[in-house]
């Protein structure tokens, strides 16, 4: 891997790591490893109270990448504006897929999951495993783009709920 690959992201720079969502790069550190010296991005994730030391060689190969721009986050939007598609499959094989869109940490897939499990008041209620998935999708896709739209998840949340209430009437 090129070096100006590698040091595409900085400190303060925040970034998605698939399986954990919006985190923040607080250093980037030397440190050895088993007799190897491993050049690590220190990321933070404020609301997990979690930090992540990744190598700086594998960020790319783990799926660490920027945020999003807003067209993606548009086209997120747009997506939460959809019919709601669910498969008629057994809800175990549903919810593995829905778990590896959420991990993916492909913003367009977690507004998949979002708008697929999203219950309107009039709808039947939602199992404890269902709730589970679609607020992890929920809470991604809000810190996202309000890491995007640099305000707050406050106002993130409330833009998704109206385009999720918005769909159901």
């Amino acid at each position: 891997m090129s070096k100006s690959k590698k040091n595409e992201f900085r400190p303060n720079d925040f970034v998605v790591y698939p399986a954990h969502g919006v985190g923040k790069i607080v250093s980037i550190e030397k440190d050895e490893v088993a007799g190897f010296e491993l050049e690590l991005f220190v990321i933070a994730f404020e609301k997990d109270k979690m930090t992540l030391r990744v190598p700086t060689n594998k960020a790319t190969e783990v799926g660490m990448r920027g945020l999003s721009s807003p067209d993606i986050v548009a086209h997120a939007m747009k997506t939460l504006r959809g019919k709601a598609k669910v498969k008629k499959a057994m809800w175990s094989r549903r919810a593995q897929e829905y778990e590896q869109k959420i991990n993916s940490g492909d913003l367009i897939a977690i507004a998949e999951v979002v708008r697929d499990l999203h219950r309107a008041d009039d709808q039947r209620e939602q199992s404890y495993s269902e709730r589970q998935l679609y607020e992890a999708a929920l809470e991604r896709l809000t810190r996202e783009i309000a890491a995007v739209g640099n305000g707050d998840e406050g106002d993130a949340a409330k833009e998704i709920g109206d385009v999720l209430i918005s769909r159901a009437a």
